[in-house]
């Protein structure tokens, strides 16, 4: 998305752009694949909302909002241990729990009031103050170590700025009391296109774009300001690969670059094992799964968004592990796992989820400082190590090439 997005928005301000896209088709981690007649999102189930007009009046420049896609209302659900569902997020739910969890929660609630002025120093503090024990044990915690796979006392809390829900107690309150349902909040709803899912943005943002598919980058020449990749010369580079590659191609003409190697090597990230199945049919679109039984953390009811993505008579889903998992691991937890879910396809994404430490940023942003100057640009969630929703990283092609002006 962050190439696609940055390449368009340059040629319509009359740039001379190419593209060198390492597969056969445009996406990354948006591609979408045809299995059995039903649409695969191999890497997550990515839609498109956003709370900047300037990203939504450049999207909608290059897409018809009417015919092209459907607004879908998000419906997400928790299905708890014993089964039941509760509606997303748990925190507007506890109504539905036992008298004992509703007492527990609300002695939580008067827990967070007298702390109040308390800044959390890792995840763990963070989900603990703001929604109290009960709901840490019972939701929070397992379906957080799932994700992410370590003590959530090492999480720094850097990544959380708009990916979390930030009620107040006096909000929790409100919700329960009037059963406020998930509607009533931001990116409550999303647009989605009637076919091929994210493949067909994908698709749409390469017309008209100079892309040389097949072409893996792995070194670069400069001589005299100007960057040369297959005998060809540029003025500026942007980077939308993983920042793990810039030493090798960068070295032998910014040794500045080096003092970083060590600190770039050690950077963490988790992949991801989408897993397509055929499931009972639900009215959900995000299923998520705290229930230590199995691994997977969440099913993604694609099936749910258009009805293009299923074949006829079927319901379709992703359901997603962190990191790889073998097949027979995959059928074990099926097995286990709510709405039956039957093995279709799987797709292992080595880089999924990047995972910053309180250093990360300013890592980042020192290594921008050394290759901005020279005309290098980073751009994008593995190229600047930061976890970049659709929106998200067309907000920053846009941002970077206002900077680039």
């Amino acid at each position: 998305m962050s190439g696609l997005s940055v390449a368009k928005i340059l040629k319509a301000q009359n740039q001379e752009v190419t593209v060198y896209e390492k597969y056969g088709r445009p996406g990354g981690m948006i591609k979408c694949d045809r299995i059995d007649g039903c649409l695969f999102h191999r890497t997550g189930g990515h839609v498109f909302n956003t709370k900047r007009k300037d990203v939504l009046d450049w999207f909608w420049g290059n897409f018809d909002k009417e015919n092209e896609f459907t607004k879908t209302i998000r419906n997400a659900s928790v299905v708890m241990p014993d089964g039941k569902n509760v509606p997303y997020p748990i925190e507007n739910h506890i109504y539905l729990f036992d008298e004992d969890v509703q007492k527990s929660f609300i002695d939580d609630l008067l827990s967070i009031e007298k702390q109040k002025g308390h800044d959390p120093d890792n995840f763990d503090e963070f989900l603990r103050g703001r929604f109290g024990n009960t709901l840490f044990n019972l939701y929070f915690q397992p379906y957080n170590y799932k994700v992410w796979r370590r003590d959530l006392s090492k999480v720094p809390i850097s990544w959380l700025e708009g990916k979390l829900p930030m009620p107040t107690v006096s909000e929790m309150i409100y919700n329960n009391i009037n059963h406020v349902e998930e509607r009533s909040f931001v990116h409550s709803s999303f647009f989605y296109p009637k076919t091929d899912g994210s493949q067909f943005i994908a698709n749409r943002l390469a017309e008209g774009v100079d892309v040389h598919y097949n072409s893996t980058v792995e070194r670069l020449s400069r001589k005299n300001d100007k960057w040369y990749y297959d005998e060809e010369e540029y003025d500026r580079v942007i980077f939308c690969g993983n920042i793990k590659q810039i030493p090798s191609l960068v070295a032998n003409f910014i040794e500045e670059i080096s003092e970083y190697n060590d600190e770039i090597e050690k950077l963490e990230a988790h992949g991801t094992t989408s897993v397509f199945c055929e499931i009972e049919k639900n009215p959900y679109s995000w299923i998520y799964l705290p229930d230590r039984r199995y691994d997977s953390h969440r099913i993604i009811c694609t099936g749910n968004f258009s009805e293009s993505n299923n074949a006829e008579d079927k319901m379709t889903a992703t359901v997603e592990f962190t990191d790889e998992i073998s097949e027979s691991s995959i059928l074990e937890n099926l097995e286990e796992m709510p709405y039956s879910p039957k093995y279709l396809s799987s797709h292992y994404e080595r880089y999924t989820y990047p995972i910053q430490s309180s250093t990360t940023r300013t890592l980042i942003n020192s290594i921008k400082g050394v290759l901005e100057p020279r005309g290098f640009y980073l751009l994008g969630r593995f190229a600047e190590w930061e976890y970049y929703n659709m929106d998200v990283a067309i907000g920053a092609a846009l941002d970077l090439t206002k900077r680039m002006r």
